[in-house]
C-alpha cells in the first residue's frame, strides 16, 4: 500500500534551512557568546553586549524588510 508522500519543494527547504541557519547562529552567538562575556567580564558588560547585539540584529531586519519589499515591488510590476 502506497503512502501519500509529498513531493519535494527546494525553495521550501532552502527557506526552511535559510530560518534554522539564523537562529542556530543567533542562538550560539548570544547565548555562547553573552556568556563568556559574563563570565570574563560581569554582568554589566553582558548585557551592554546583549543591547549591541540586539541594536545590530534590528538594523539588519530593517535592511531585510526594506529589500524584501524592494523585490515585492520589482516583482509586482513584472507580466
Amino acid at each position: 500500500m502506497k503512502r501519500g508522500r509529498r513531493s519535494f519543494d527546494p525553495r521550501h527547504h532552502w527557506q526552511q534551512t535559510q530560518v534554522r541557519l539564523l537562529v542556530g547562529g543567533l542562538a550560539v552567538v548570544g547565548i555562547i557568546g553573552g556568556g563568556l562575556v559574563w563570565l570574563l567580564y560581569g554582568r554589566a558588560a553582558a548585557i551592554t553586549t546583549w543591547l549591541c547585539l540586539l541594536g545590530g540584529a534590528s538594523v539588519l531586519g530593517l535592511l531585510w524588510m526594506v529589500l524584501g519589499l524592494l523585490e515585492w515591488w520589482v516583482k509586482e510590476d513584472e507580466p
